[in-house]
């Protein structure tokens, strides 16, 4: 009858769409499946190929300055509250924005305020890192506190342990000047590859505004204050390295070209043995700018390029430059020598002026903040200054 035909087509019509709907559905899943695969081989091709470049470059690396067994996790920092723009010094020296800032970058400086001390802006730091570390202060083993200036001369960094909670920490200071924060580095990454400690929190902190001659205007115009930290933890191995590679250098036959000299100042004390002692102070921060400016253009390039070496890489494995905020006109020359494009170069001497010893971890909180350094990303930095002393190192950010 024609209803059963009728029936019969419905059903026979129903079936092969359900036909083609698993078989679609089953292609679909092949699809998926292979695709899956294909992800899941390139994810591994991916990472064959990374662990490939790391042998390589551990094939090439010079044993003892590279890989490491510890990584950078966090950074915070800190700037004075004060900001002295470069138009406030027209009225105490003979200078002007527009001189400042075409010889130098700097358009103005953060210093400290009253109440405020170095303790207190490195605290504050440390305390930012731990926070981007996710890390407690009870976990951390020993601070290192990388300063020229602290409010204590016998050393600031129990104190500032003490204010953050690190109470089961080592803590000491350590004076390179504005080399400090990357002699810090170093420091610090050869108490974790050792294994003597699990983490390490580093500061880098000056407040070389209270040694400044205002009347000088070869360094009054210079200097700011800053403080910036980073946590280090130990890895399990060289391969997990965060600290790459690294060189160190000084030559104290060239201190006097930038020091902060004690000044002596002997006197008779009011006893019966008129006995003479010295009674003098700290006197002010004073440059030979063409001198160091010379000694930066050539040592820079160089130490920076001695690091990458050392680490078993080259230049174009290295995503960003970060050189001490000392003098725009320095970080240009060092990466045209290095051939590295300036947008790869950190720096923030604009807002901050010479901090010292807190100018690297600064630059490099406000770049990780601001979303430009990425986990897994490869620095070259570079600190040099008084003593003279210089040095470069080359770690894996996170």
């Amino acid at each position: 009858p024609e209803s059963q035909t009728k029936v019969m087509k419905f059903v026979v019509t129903v079936a092969a769409s359900v036909i083609l709907l698993v078989n679609f559905s089953v292609c679909i899943g092949f699809t998926n499946i292979r695709n899956d695969r294909r992800r899941v081989w390139s994810m591994s091709t991916d990472a064959t190929a990374s662990k490939t470049e790391t042998a390589v470059a551990m094939g090439k690396s010079l044993t003892g300055k590279s890989w490491l067994r510890c990584k950078p996790i966090g950074v915070g920092a800190c700037a004075g509250q004060e900001v002295i723009p470069n138009d406030a010094f027209s009225t105490i020296v003979e200078t002007s924005d527009a001189w400042i800032s075409k010889r130098t970058g700097i358009r103005k400086r953060h210093v400290l305020t009253k109440g405020k001390g170095l303790r207190d802006i490195s605290a504050e730091s440390a305390i930012a890192a731990l926070a981007d570390a996710n890390v407690a202060a009870s976990d951390i083993d020993l601070v290192i506190v990388a300063t020229s200036s602290p409010d204590d001369l016998f050393g600031d960094a129990a104190s500032i342990a003490a204010a953050i909670g690190a109470n089961k920490a080592a803590a000491f200071d350590l004076t390179a000047a504005c080399s400090g924060f990357l002699f810090g580095m170093v420091t610090a990454s050869q108490f974790l590859h050792t294994g003597a400690y699990k983490k390490v929190l580093l500061i880098g902190a000056d407040a070389l505004t209270r040694f400044l001659d205002w009347n000088d205007r070869g360094t009054c115009i210079l200097f700011g204050d800053g403080a910036g930290a980073v946590v280090l933890e130990a890895t399990e191995s060289a391969e997990q390295s965060g600290v790459l590679g690294f060189a160190l250098h000084s030559d104290g036959e060239r201190y006097c070209s930038l020091k902060l000299a004690f000044q002596p100042n002997f006197e008779e004390l009011p006893n019966a043995e008129k006995s003479v002692v010295d009674r003098g102070s700290y006197g002010k921060l004073t440059m030979n700018g063409a001198d160091v400016y010379k000694f930066a253009v050539n040592e820079v390039p160089a130490v920076v390029a001695e690091a990458i070496n050392n680490a078993g890489l080259t230049v174009k494995d290295v995503d960003w430059l970060l050189l001490h905020q000392a003098n725009i006109r320095i970080m240009e020359h060092a990466a045209d020598v290095l051939d590295i494009d300036m947008d790869r170069v950190l720096r923030n001497i604009d807002e901050y002026g010479n901090t010292s010893a807190g100018s690297i971890p600064l630059a490099l909180a406000e770049a990780v903040r601001q979303g430009k350094v990425k986990k897994g990303d490869i620095i070259a930095m570079a600190g040099f200054g008084a003593g003279l002393s210089w040095g470069a190192a080359v770690i894996k950010w996170g």
